[in-house]
């Protein structure tokens, strides 16, 4: 069984099993939901106290928040094997398990859990998505439509690269330290507004460090038809999410030559 069919089989597992509990799978979907209709409400106080924050509206920002709340869910989605990778797998030398198996850790761990609850923040992600198209008079055409996929598509594998990158720490530390949510929910709450109103030095950290800025900020910029008031180039645009699948290969290679420093629980 090649490795796309094996991921298959551990996702259908993994829905048959929480689907074994219909009414508590809901509940946690709706759970999310919910959660995040808070987080647009308080962007939705912010304008309507201020009315525009530097030149940007609420449909725009709406955009903005869409667009990386849909590429943030999804990657949360098939990401629950590394989040809970310390306390989970190697506080317990469970781990060991995984690399006797002749598959890819990275492979085993993707396929640990496929979180059904997740889809709930989807949703909503994509509702204020389409909201912010509409209320921006968007002449959304079929080059904006494969920018934006493309865009979701960098977004997914760069938090992807920032889940893989805590998980890893775990081998120095056993725990996944929660510090490193400052750039994984740090970062989404940072992206859900224009870079453009940002400090300098943090403008740079997120363009170049952890590049969220590639995989929301400039596509979006180019799919509202707006000339970046940071001087970026037209050209750029379409190509700023290969950032997002850059970050994922060095997160990868760093997984890798973590793997190697594993030296089990000694139990």
């Amino acid at each position: 069984m090649n490795a796309a069919a094996l991921l298959v089989k551990l996702f259908g597992a993994s829905m048959r099993a929480q689907m074994q509990y219909p009414t508590a799978t809901a509940m946690l979907t709706l759970g999310q939901f919910l959660a995040t209709v808070l987080e647009i409400v308080g962007v939705w106080a912010l304008f309507d106290r201020f009315g525009q924050v530097r030149g940007w509206t609420l449909g725009e920002v709406c955009v903005f928040y869409g667009l990386v709340n849909v590429a943030f869910s999804l990657a949360d989605l098939v990401t629950r094997g590394f989040d809970i990778f310390g306390p989970e797998f190697v506080k317990t030398g469970n781990f060991d398990r995984l690399l006797l198996r002749p598959r890819s850790t990275v492979l085993q761990l993707v396929g640990h859990e496929f979180r059904l609850s997740r889809f709930g923040r989807t949703a909503q992600g994509l509702g204020v998505l389409l909201a912010g198209v509409h209320f921006s008079g968007i002449d959304w055409g079929l080059a904006d439509t494969a920018l934006a996929a493309f865009a979701i598509a960098g977004g997914m594998a760069l938090f992807a690269g920032l889940l893989i990158l805590q998980a890893t720490l775990a081998f120095w530390t056993v725990e996944s330290l929660e510090v490193a949510n400052v750039l994984t929910y740090g970062g989404v709450q940072a992206a859900h507004y224009p870079l453009s109103i940002y400090a300098a030095w943090f403008r740079r950290f997120l363009t170049f460090v952890v590049p969220i800025a590639c995989v929301a900020y400039f596509p979006v910029v180019a799919i509202l038809d707006r000339s970046d008031p940071l001087g970026s180039p037209a050209w750029f645009a379409p190509i700023a999410p290969l950032a997002g699948f850059a970050f994922l290969a060095v997160s990868l290679w760093v997984w890798r030559f973590g793997v190697g420093k594993y030296t089990s629980t000694g139990s």
